[in-house]
């Protein structure tokens, strides 16, 4: 049957199945291969359901997006870049004092098939020929687990780690053990004969001591640990967007939790730099399911994270709250940076689109998340950051932000970034549905989620800026004193700067039942390593060089005390960093203050002149 112009059909040539001529189109007879298209394949080359998993999966690496990114990759083969893995793995994890190093191999001890046959040709690269010692941890072997993707390390959680579960998002909710909170009076610091002189010691210092015996008898303990079991997790990652700059961490873990939390909150390396990533600068090692020996030198409790920085490394004990290993590393910034005269800074960061960048300081309740995350400018960070030479850059490859009474209408980016690949930590949700009550409080007030920084979608990617031109100091004073917005000169920017000073009131920690002061040097004291003033020094010199204005803005109350008056506005807080950003705030009339000698403007668009000096609205008892 031929087609005809109609595009009718007729038989031609050939036989089907039964006697039946073949049907054939016009395109089919151009075509012969295409006759009968039934979508049939030939047979796949697998002779087991694991082989044919294998066909499957498609090597890959987990980046973080870098704009001109180069694609070439080095010539390095596949079997000798792991090679060179394993050992750098294995050098870290090795014991000070057994007479052998533990034993690594790749890949996940459950998954039968893709794990090594160590009896196999002893040239191949995994296998690690087991000598004789007098212990049996030495015939074991760990499997290491590098460098998962969010999806193998969902499986992970979900499979092996109790409370662990995806939410209605695609986040993974989990739990973070006992302790839902850092435990800043259990950390310790190796005082050795360089510290001793270049750390901040004594009252007031986040910086409790510890001897290098202690901390080399807690690290056997924590590798002790980790070589015992079947698998960890190990994450090789950068700090720091300044190429220039950039510090290589490794982090060694017992739990898919923690290794998703930290390939979220550090930056996350290219393929071609994880193939040349070589021998890390800093390694955490994360044993925190076990406890240390309260009975060892300063130990208070079974609870220890250890900084050790002349080994470059860290600790953790007794603890499996994840922003442990968040911190620590952001107090080894706070000691490496300054040696490089870049100042480390606890700081928010964001930029206009005509390149202005303003750095947002407070203390936990002054707003500094909401302020510095703007649908208007472009978000550079919002916790870590360093200021060198060549401008800003973010610490971190990540947010770790609150989610206590967290909404869709008040934070939709924060609310929209926590989706698949997100860490909730603590959170409740329901058992049916798993949809998270972010208003429930029966783990811990300190709910919190960790994203990549590109789930925002504002985000600046590479987190890089130029030199900051404003520095504005938030407080949330609960007193009425300050006024809603203060110029500061450069000395009493740095007064503000190492005084750090916010109010607590009712309802934000336990015991609180009346505004409270409180004071955190550089607005981040559990952080710091050196003296606060030599931070402020660091920051008055580039501010000087830099010609960056310094303001402090009061997100507390305004017409009287906690209690008496009222919270100031958040439109209204807006309006006036708004003004800060546009420069118009510069340009405005002043007076300044008798007290504090600050310069208060007069007027600011879009808020009541009345609200601008303290004066006008505090109304005193009469004698």
């Amino acid at each position: 049957m031929a087609a005809n112009g109609n595009g009718e059909f007729s038989f031609g040539k050939g036989t089907a199945r039964k006697g039946l001529a073949k049907i054939q189109t016009a395109a089919s007879q151009k075509k012969q291969s295409a006759i009968c298209h039934d979508d049939s394949t030939p047979p796949v080359k697998a002779q087991t359901i694991d082989e044919l998993h294998s066909l499957q999966k498609k090597r890959s690496a987990p980046t973080t997006p870098i704009k001109g990114t180069p694609g070439s990759f080095s010539p390095v083969s596949e079997e000798a870049r792991q090679k060179q893995q394993l050992q750098s793995i294995s050098a870290s994890l090795a014991s000070l004092t057994r007479e052998t190093g533990p034993k690594v191999v790749r890949g996940d001890p459950a998954r039968k098939a893709e794990t090594p046959k160590f009896a196999a040709d002893p040239s191949d690269h995994f296998s690690f020929t087991p000598t004789i010692s007098v212990s049996d941890s030495s015939l074991k072997f760990t499997h290491v687990l590098y460098n998962l993707s969010p999806a193998e390390l969902y499986e992970q959680a979900i499979k092996y780690e109790q409370g662990s579960f995806i939410a209605s998002s695609g986040a993974l909710a989990t739990l973070s053990g006992a302790k839902t909170g850092r435990s800043p009076r259990d950390k310790r610091v190796v005082k050795d004969e360089t510290t001793e002189h270049e750390l901040w010691w004594g009252k007031g210092s986040p910086n409790i001591e510890m001897d290098e015996h202690t901390f080399l008898v807690n690290r056997e303990r924590a590798v002790d640990y980790l070589n015992s079991l079947d698998k960890v997790f190990v994450n090789d990652q950068f700090l720091n967007w300044d190429p220039q700059n950039r510090v290589k961490v490794r982090i060694v873990s017992a739990r898919a939790y923690h290794s998703l939390f930290m390939h979220n909150m550090c930056i996350r390396p290219t393929p071609e730099e994880l193939e040349n990533f070589g021998t890390p600068d800093f390694t955490i090692y994360n044993a925190g399911q076990f406890p240390c020996n309260r009975y060892t030198h300063y130990m208070t409790s079974s609870t220890s994270i250890d900084l050790n920085l002349a080994r470059r490394e860290m600790v953790i004990l007794g603890t499996q709250y994840a922003g442990e290993m968040k911190k620590g590393l952001f107090s080894v910034m706070h000691y490496l940076m300054p040696k490089r005269q870049i100042l480390s800074l606890h700081s928010g960061c964001n930029m206009g689109k005509d390149g202005d960048v303003a750095l947002f300081f407070g203390l936990s309740g002054t707003g500094k998340t909401t302020l510095s995350t703007d649908h208007n400018r472009y978000l550079i960070g919002d916790d870590e950051h360093c200021w060198g030479d060549n401008g800003v850059s973010n610490i971190e490859g990540g947010c770790y932000a609150k989610c206590i009474d967290l909404s869709r209408e008040k934070e939709p980016d924060i609310w929209n970034a926590i989706k698949f690949g997100a860490v909730l930590e603590n959170v409740v949700f329901d058992e049916h549905t798993r949809e998270v009550d972010y208003s429930d409080k029966s783990v811990t007030e300190n709910t919190r989620a960790a994203y990549p920084i590109e789930y925002i979608p504002n985000a600046k990617i590479p987190c890089v800026g130029p030199h900051p031109k404003n520095v504005i100091l938030l407080a949330c004073d609960a007193f009425g004193v300050l006024p809603p917005v203060s110029k500061l000169n450069l000395a009493q920017t740095m007064y503000h700067f190492i005084s750090g000073y916010t109010a607590l009131v009712a309802g934000t920690e336990d015991g609180i039942k009346e505004p409270t002061a409180t004071f955190s040097a550089c607005f981040g004291a559990a952080f710091i390593m050196l003296h606060p003033t030599k931070y402020a020094a660091m920051l008055a010199e580039k501010m000087q060089k830099h010609g960056a204005t310094g303001w402090l803005v009061n997100t507390g109350w305004s017409g009287g005390s906690y209690g008496c008056g009222s919270r100031i506005k958040l439109p209204y807080t807006r309006k006036i960093i708004d003004a800060i950003h546009s420069g118009s705030l510069l340009n405005a009339n002043y007076k300044k203050t008798d007290v504090f000698g600050v310069e208060i403007p007069t007027e600011v668009e879009g808020v009541p002149s009345e609200i601008l000096d303290p004066e006008n609205t505090v109304s005193f008892p009469s004698l």
